[in-house]
């Protein structure tokens, strides 16, 4: 029998595959701040952050004020129209199911919303 055929056939689809792994990567870009050890006062001018929060039992809320779904992108535009920044700072409780969490982001990237930050840590005085 002859195993020539069959190794070259191998090789190709080695090369092939080589070729074509990489493009099946999908990349996720993540821009970390680095840590700023002397506390800094925000102006008393400054506008407040707009925190969007989505809290275990399915309640939105905006700078902890309870928002429905279907008001959402409406809020968040008329927000950020009155706002110079379209930040977002995002906020889930830890029951949250990550199809609500996506849910109600692609809303909030709907009602204006140009960059997000997703919140690490509780914001202090939060329920």
């Amino acid at each position: 029998m002859n195993v020539t055929p069959l190794v070259d056939v191998v090789l190709v689809l080695l090369i092939i595959f080589m070729v074509v792994t990489p493009l099946f990567t999908k990349q996720f870009w993540l821009r970390v701040p680095e840590k700023n050890d002397s506390v800094e006062a925000a102006p008393s001018d400054a506008p407040l952050p707009v925190v969007l929060s989505v809290r275990a039992d399915g309640r939105v809320q905006i700078n902890r004020e309870d928002v429905s779904q279907a008001d959402l992108k409406d809020r968040l535009r008329r927000i950020f129209a009155a706002r110079r920044d379209h930040v977002l700072f995002f906020d889930a409780d830890d029951g949250v199911p990550f199809g609500r969490s996506m849910e109600v982001l692609d809303l909030a990237r709907g009602g204006g919303a140009l960059i997000i930050a997703v919140l690490t840590e509780q914001v202090p005085g939060g329920s």
